[in-house]
Order: structure tokens, then sequence, then C-alpha cells
């Protein structure tokens, strides 16, 4: 799905006839995420032709997640709601999920890699969120180019790969563009979630005296790009274990890809087929765009 106003980004690229194109969705009706549908409720098209599912799953499919956490002066409250609320929180994971923290103001760094202790991670949260010693200012865009990274470097090969951002989005990136994350998350195979807490700012609307060097943050769109989800509250304790839930209950759909010439734009689009249409009228998806062969 395209954000309004928004043009689309670049989605991945995927070796022609090598690798399956994988599409991580979420279905919504009203603010409700929509749980048990199979994989014949779904219709799936790339470039306008029809596709086979290949794959499909849902609960059982293990899930790697990376928290990224905003530890500028301004989030301290926050961070500390979140990390008291992060052992009950994370009891909706399942055997097999793993958790890593990253932390970033001006620099990011990753204090937790991939685990499966739950625990640990708890625990090890109290410390990361008092890291003080990366920079002055919010740089969001290039914390998520470098949690990207982390997925391409050292994610799992199978199961979904989820970023949470917690942040109170009022950073300015220097040349580095939304588009360009957005390539990155895609490329790691990784959607971005967001949790918006406090003053949050929109992105800045064009003017042809902008500098173009400079812009606002913006993980509403960041997040709608990639397929993920976006919660702006600012009782993050509560929005952690509710953005968890709604990741865990995404649903995972491969399929062939067609193949086509080097660098040719493949568009994804999902849909719900009638019958399932008719039980979920108000239904609305969350999915990626599509992706370059080459």
């Amino acid at each position: 799905m395209i954000a309004r106003g928004q043009e689309p980004a670049e989605p991945a690229t995927f070796q022609t006839g090598v690798a399956s194109v994988r599409v991580d969705a979420q279905v919504f009706e009203g603010t409700r995420a929509v749980a048990g549908l199979t994989q014949t409720d779904f219709l799936l098209y790339d470039n306008n032709a029809a596709q086979a599912i290949t794959y499909f799953e849902q609960e059982r499919e293990p899930v790697t997640l990376l928290l990224v956490l905003d530890v500028s002066g301004s989030m301290t409250r926050y961070l500390e709601q979140l990390t008291a609320a992060s052992r009950t929180a994370m009891q909706g994971l399942r055997a097999g999920d793993q958790v890593g923290v990253m932390v970033f103001s001006r620099h990011a760094r990753l204090t937790t890699p991939f685990t499966s202790d739950l625990g640990r991670v708890t625990e090890e949260l109290k410390t990361a969120i008092r890291e003080r010693d990366l920079g002055s200012g919010t740089q969001i865009n290039a914390a998520l180019q470098e949690a990207a990274k982390v997925f391409a470097e050292n994610g799992p090969a199978t199961g979904r790969r989820a970023v949470l951002i917690v942040t109170d989005n009022l950073g300015v990136n220097y040349q580095l563009s939304d588009e360009t994350v957005v390539r990155a998350l895609h490329d790691a195979n990784t959607v971005c979630n967001s949790i918006v807490v406090g003053k949050s700012k929109k992105a800045e609307k064009e003017s042809r005296f902008r500098n173009p060097d400079f812009s606002y943050a913006d993980v509403f769109g960041i997040s709608e790009e990639t397929g993920g989800d976006a919660i702006k509250s600012d009782k993050a304790g509560e929005a952690f274990g509710q953005i968890l839930e709604r990741i865990r209950s995404r649903y995972s759909l491969h399929y062939g890809s067609p193949g086509g010439e080097a660098g040719k734009f493949h568009q994804i689009r999902l849909e719900l087929t009638t019958t399932a249409k008719a039980r979920y009228p108000r239904a609305t998806m969350r999915y990626r765009k599509g992706y370059y062969s080459r």
C-alpha cells in the first residue's frame, strides 16, 4: 500500500529465478487485527498477474524483532514505561522468537544481539535505556538503516523480521532520505513498526526553499511504506504489548517470482477474496508494494 500523498519508494531487490518473493501482511477491520484467515482467503498478484501462493503461515512462524529505542533526553519516562511493561508484553512471544535491542541518538549501538532469552532482554533494557554516550541529536533514519544492516548480516534465514522503533519522531535527517531507508529495510526483508510518543512532528511540506540535505523524521511514513504498523501513544508500555500482539498476528505469504528482465519493477497486490470480504467488509491490509528483479 502507498501512503497518501507519497510517491512509492523503491522496494526490495530479489535475484530473478532464485528466491521466492515474501509478502508479510497485516489485516485490520477498523483498529482490530484480523486473525484466523486462511490461504484461500487471499488473492496475490505480481504485475497484475495472479500468483499461486506457495507458502502460508500466521501464528506458528517464528518472529525476529529488533527494538530500536530513541534514548535522547526527551524519551526517558516513555522508555521507563516500556521497560516496566516489557516482561508482561513479551509473554505474547513464543518459543523460537528472538529479540534484540538497539539504542540511538546521534549514533546507534546494538546493546543486545538477537536472543531467545527474553528474560535477558528485559534485564538488559534497564541498562540500555540509560545509554548517554551516543552523541547529541536524534538521527532516526540512520538508526533504521543500521537496523536493516543488523538484519541483513545477522538475521535468521527463516521466519518473519520486524523492527519496532520507539521515538518521539522529532529528529532531523541529514543526507539520508526516507526512500533510502525504506529500500534498506526492503532489501533486508524487514518490516518497520513504530510507537510514537510525545509531541510528534509531521514531515515538512515540500517547499522550493527547503534544503534537500535535511528532512524531518517521518516514521509513520516509513512504517506504512514497508507494510508495518504505527501507534501514537504516550502510554508506551501499553502500546508495546499491543504492537507485539499485532506483529504476532501478521500473515506470511510466499510465491515464486515470475522472472523478467533485470531491473524490472514488479508490483505486488494483495486482496481478500469475495467470500472473505463478505466476512470482513471493512477490512484493510498493509503489505509491501513490490520488488526489483536483478
